[in-house]
């Protein structure tokens, strides 16, 4: 399977402006998680997708390969179909990584690619959820799975209700998943997400995934032990460098 993994980065954030270019420990961030992304020994290729020529310059300076997007799009998943096209190399697998995590583990991204195997659709990742803070963290996305590790549904929302039991003991009854948003996409089917038009559960929850559940999508799940370390605010830097430090 050849799979490529693209790196949406938009300037204009409306929490963090400017946060591709913001300084982590000597680096930008998008430099950072591009080499960190390089890593991955399963990728064909790695592109920076943007919408800002001061990404794309500075992108271009340590030897990253860029396409430049529309400034209006909607989500990652819409910015790595164009760029993907306008790349104009063919894939079995686009990964889409997030733009915000300075120290993604690359074995992160091969975890994601092992399932990329022709039959999936769509692969995104979980990790168990192992204190009540956590599970009642409307932040952080619950998911429900089927038997073969495929996604029923995606909510800020803690499902399923455990009756019977306190709520601060929920997460000792089930075996409760928080979503870790990076996704792998069949080019084919990337391709059809593009077209689909806002659902009304995606609307609810603000999470683009439920659009393709709604839709007949099939969503697979791979667990994973890496957390997640973004930055999306100006006060998650020092977060985020207490575990550089510490690693």
């Amino acid at each position: 399977m050849k799979i490529i993994g693209i790196i949406p980065a938009r300037y204009a954030s409306s929490r963090f402006p400017g946060k591709p270019l913001i300084d982590i420990a000597g680096k930008t961030m998008i430099q950072r998680v591009y080499e960190q992304t390089k890593l991955a020994s399963c990728l064909s290729d790695v592109i920076i997708a943007t919408d800002d020529d001061r990404i794309a310059d500075h992108a271009a300076s340590f030897g990253a390969k860029v396409v430049m997007t529309a400034t209006n799009h909607p989500s990652g998943t819409d910015r790595c179909y164009e760029a993907l096209v306008k790349y104009g190399e063919t894939a079995d697998y686009v990964i889409n990584i997030q733009g915000d995590e300075p120290f993604i583990d690359p074995g992160q991204i091969i975890e994601l690619a092992a399932v990329c195997d022709g039959t999936t659709e769509l692969a995104t990742q979980m990790i168990a959820v192992d204190s009540h803070n956590v599970l009642f963290d409307s932040g952080e996305v619950k998911i429900v799975l089927n038997a073969n590790n495929e996604a029923l549904y995606f909510s800020r929302m803690v499902i399923p209700f455990i009756k019977g039991v306190e709520e601060k003991d929920w997460h000792k009854h089930h075996p409760y998943f928080r979503h870790v948003g990076m996704y792998a996409y069949r080019t084919d089917i990337l391709k059809t997400l593009t077209s689909l038009s806002p659902s009304s559960l995606e609307k609810a929850e603000s999470l683009e995934q439920l659009r393709w559940l709604e839709n007949g999508f099939k969503i697979k799940l791979v667990e994973t032990n890496f957390d997640s370390h973004c930055i999306d605010t100006p006060e998650d830097i020092e977060k985020v460098l207490h575990y550089y430090n510490s690693k």
